[in-house]
């Protein structure tokens, strides 16, 4: 079968479309024929090896799927492995894709659906009298987060780059949407939106985003860090959280995998409010397979919105 192969880290270069074995059934797991294979800033932290988990070369990037099963729609997380024709997942995170569910639909929710529910719910426990800043909210896991603090009834805040994106995120719902192209004056800009600090913020940039995040955080505020685009992470002071009683949780979903119930009940509810309209993932450019290095060079330019996807038929 086709797989993208990357046999060192680098730049995207180092993906390349190879021929490699079918894979194996093993106890416990399902091969998946992948009809969408996500793509997700951390297969840019797998290829660059700067990924959470340590990384063992060659390696075939991809940790979501939409695919079929014999003659079930399916859609799982994997780890690694989906840039391929088949892969090989594991029951517990796998789920059937209701036919009120477009595969479109269920690539953006696997991953990054899941992210942005426990984000709000399970990390933030966000409340209707909480007010959200929700970063790269035209992206697939902020346009998602939007639409969920929405329906929770939280004030929203979201960063945008440029007037397309800004007008994508307003439709979504948010409150406010303000320029990220530049954060120049941002801890001011975020104030004056939400008119004052805000209870509650999602941060994934890092550098100088993450610093005026947590300065326009509220005393007794809440900051989820699932991530840091930019490459500049930052170190946070015990000292300055102990100040305002504020509070940093880091997220990352793989920590959920082996939890028996709680990537199931949200993918339930994920599943549900997209079948009654009331969730819309965003669909984004699908690449051909062996386009994966334009998929990576566009996500990383950030110009692309919604759900990336590569398309293992092409």
């Amino acid at each position: 079968m086709r797989a993208i192969v990357m046999k060192r880290s680098g730049g995207p270069e180092v993906l390349k479309l190879l021929e490699v074995p079918e894979p194996t059934p093993v106890a416990g797991h399902h091969v998946v024929t992948v009809t969408r294979a996500g793509v997700n800033y951390a297969d840019v932290h797998l290829r660059e090896n700067s990924y959470l988990a340590p990384i063992e070369f060659p390696v075939t990037p991809g940790n979501e799927v939409m695919g079929v099963i014999g003659s079930r729609r399916v859609v799982a997380l994997s780890r690694g492995g989906g840039y391929a024709e088949q892969t090989l997942v594991h029951r517990r995170v796998t789920w059937d894709v209701p036919d009120d569910v477009s595969d479109d639909q269920a690539a953006a929710l696997a991953l990054q659906g899941n992210s942005a529910w426990h984000l709000l719910h399970t990390v933030l426990r966000v409340t209707k009298a909480d007010s959200v800043l929700i970063p790269a909210a035209a992206g697939g896991v902020g346009s998602l987060a939007v639409q969920l603090a929405k329906s929770i009834g939280a004030r929203v805040i979201a960063l945008a780059g440029g007037p397309e994106k800004a007008a994508l995120v307003q439709g979504l719902g948010a409150d406010v949407v303000l320029d990220s192209s530049t954060t120049e004056d941002l801890k001011e800009r975020i104030l004056d939106a939400a008119e004052g600090p805000v209870s509650c913020a999602l941060e994934m940039i890092g550098g100088s985003v993450f610093d005026a995040t947590l300065e326009a955080l509220a005393p007794r505020g809440r900051m989820a860090v699932y991530g840091a685009v930019s490459g500049v992470q930052r170190t946070v002071p015990v000292a300055a959280l102990m100040q305002q009683s504020k509070q940093v949780s880091g997220f990352w979903l793989p920590n959920l995998y082996g939890e028996r119930y709680a990537l199931r009940d949200s993918m339930t509810a994920l599943f549900a409010a997209t079948g009654r309209g009331e969730l819309r993932p965003i669909t984004g450019p699908s690449y051909a397979l062996g386009d994966a290095a334009q998929a990576h060079i566009d996500l990383q330019a950030r110009t692309t919105t919604g759900k990336v996807t590569l398309d293992p038929t092409r």
